[in-house]
């Protein structure tokens, strides 16, 4: 996956934590309240920063959001590669734990890459091609899983491992849209669920 920040000059450690610092908050927030509804002065209030921190570090709001993005999908890949999908029990407890988030939120959100999609596919070009390739990296770690469940015989052979890992990423997105329309986690219960049952029964969610 790109990095937006790769051609930026290194940091010190302290201006590591403050970049990381701005970028949390913005993520946050915009998650929160979404993209356009989120000012430059709410996250720098939030982050306890200056003005001229902010701008140091994001010199407009366009390339802080590319960073919010990159944040975003690296945070969900990094969580899901140590769930250990290519195991049954690993697979089990990605299931707990993506219902148990969706839960905490009370269905509110969405995902917090997806919804991203939806603000800035169509109007940024270059937040679409970031999108993009975190739900590519996403799907990556998914078929990767997969494929061992597979080669373990927890997976029928004529199963493509990366057909399914897509499969379940338009399952989440659906499921989730439908639980933050609705105000309820049973949608996005019943998507993972059914996906789970139909191509491996023997997780017995």
């Amino acid at each position: 996956m790109s990095n937006v920040t790769s051609d930026q000059p290194r940091l010190t450690a302290k201006g590591e934590r403050t970049r990381g610092r701005i970028v949390e908050e913005a993520a946050r927030l915009i998650y929160e309240r979404g993209v356009a509804a989120t000012t430059l002065d709410e996250i720098k209030a939030a982050a306890e920063v200056s003005g001229s921190q902010l701008y140091h570090y994001f010199p407009d709001k366009d390339e802080l959001v590319r960073a919010v993005i990159n944040y975003q999908a690296n945070a969900i890949v990094t969580n899901q590669q140590h769930a250990n999908l290519g195991t049954v029990k690993g697979l089990r407890a990605w299931r707990n734990t993506v219902i148990a988030a969706s839960k905490s939120t009370e269905a509110k959100g969405g995902c917090p890459l997806g919804s991203l999609g939806g603000q800035l596919a169509e109007s940024d070009p270059e937040a679409r091609a970031l999108i993009a390739a975190g739900f590519d990296l996403w799907s990556s770690t998914l078929s990767d899983g997969l494929q061992t469940l597979r080669a373990h015989g927890q997976l029928s052979s004529d199963i493509n491992p990366d057909d399914l890992a897509v499969t379940i990423l338009a399952a989440l997105q659906g499921g989730l849209l439908l639980a933050q329309v609705q105000r309820s986690t049973r949608p996005f219960e019943i998507a993972v669920d059914t996906i789970l049952a139909l191509v491996a029964p023997k997780i017995n969610v």
